[in-house]
């Protein structure tokens, strides 16, 4: 690939504001021409306004590069990179780079925030000089025109006194789900860029971002407020398709949180439990993965491929210490831990099946999980 000074434009011929901002919010955008104009708007009205947004059009087919240049014209704290592809990864890095927010802030172009965000995140982060703070957020699942499913996952209200003490309870932040996606933290740009932070050019990027982000962090608050909404409208149809190589990723993301956890030196049961009962319940999305109606393996490959997952070591030492804590997931986890590939298939139609027939129910079912 070029350079960035190559392979990048800005889309205005001036330079930045003079004033060093608060905080440089990073958006990448690549075919969202139907929605980055109201991600921007829900920015244009927060209460906080000590900001800058640095929008990366990815190089899509559409509008969508035509429309940042609108946003930027409409207002002085917009800039804009035009590039060639590289992915949301590869956007978010070339934006980094020339970010001067004292904090960092990622946000995907088809979603929108609560006005009270930024204000909310940086009065706290300042006040306690933090590295990272993370809040709850919200799932909104479109399964209709005008109709969703709102799941909220809300994060403690709390600020670490210790690196050890962050350590020992980070388990509970995944497990409520508040450390995968960037959107819901404010970054402190320094700690980034002294440990030379980057999204990695992997599939699925944002896991082992956070991780690299909270190996060494030692200063992490939590605020219980819910800002950011996440809309599976278009990320749901995504889901829906075959992965090639999904159990892999999922067996290598397992083993960077068990890798984690083994460098902290924190070992418990309730880690464990944690660890064991998150790969199980992804097991069942790779199991799926291979039932869904995209997949191109004959009906023989697929046996062989859930024969595999169940009789993986890692799949035995997983669910030997997950302790699922509804009756739905006891059920659905019932056929893998029997060592069953037959009714562990069967089911996983029965999930495929909702999955592509009812939207609504698929996301109340995985919220209740």
């Amino acid at each position: 690939k070029c350079s960035i000074l190559m392979a990048v434009s800005f889309s205005r011929a001036r330079e930045p504001m003079g004033k060093q901002p608060a905080i440089s919010i990073i958006i990448p955008a690549y075919k969202v021409e139907a929605w980055v104009e109201r991600s921007v708007q829900s920015l244009f009205d927060q209460t906080f306004a000590d900001f800058e947004v640095i929008l990366v059009d990815d190089g899509g087919p559409d509008r969508t590069g035509e429309l940042c240049d609108k946003l930027a014209a409409a207002d002085e704290r917009v800039r804009v990179i035009h590039q060639e592809n590289e992915g949301a990864a590869g956007a978010r890095n070339n934006a980094m780079k020339i970010a001067r927010g004292d904090y960092l802030y990622f946000m995907d172009a088809d979603d929108w925030c609560e006005p009270a965000m930024l204000a909310d995140m940086y009065a706290m982060a300042e006040e306690h000089g933090l590295q990272l703070l993370v809040t709850g957020f919200f799932i909104d699942t479109y399964y209709g025109e005008g109709k969703f499913f709102r799941e909220v996952r809300t994060a403690p209200q709390r600020v670490y006194a210790t690196q050890r003490e962050f350590r020992e309870n980070a388990h509970d932040l995944f497990d409520r789900q508040l450390l995968y996606a960037p959107w819901n933290k404010l970054y402190q740009r320094a700690y980034l860029q002294e440990r030379g932070i980057e999204f990695p050019g992997t599939f699925w990027d944002d896991l082992p971002f956070n991780v690299d982000v909270v190996r060494e962090v030692e200063r992490v608050g939590c605020l219980d407020g819910r800002y950011y909404h996440f809309l599976r409208a278009r990320a749901e149809s995504e889901n829906t398709r075959y992965r090639a190589g999904l159990y892999e990723k999922r067996c290598e993301e397992d083993q960077w949180l068990r890798d984690l956890f083994a460098g902290w030196d924190v070992d418990s049961p309730e880690v464990r439990e944690f660890l064991g009962r998150r790969h199980g319940e992804r097991l069942l999305g790779c199991v799926e993965n291979v039932t869904c109606a995209d997949c191109t393996l004959s009906g023989v490959e697929k046996r062989a491929a859930v024969r595999r997952i169940v009789e993986d070591p890692r799949t035995r030492e997983a669910l030997g210490d997950a302790e699922p804590r509804t009756t739905m997931m006891k059920v659905a986890l019932a056929p893998l831990r029997a060592g069953n590939v037959t009714l562990t298939l069967w089911e996983s139609r029965l999930i495929s099946f909702v999955k592509r027939h009812s939207t609504n129910l698929f996301a109340r079912l995985k919220a209740n999980r």
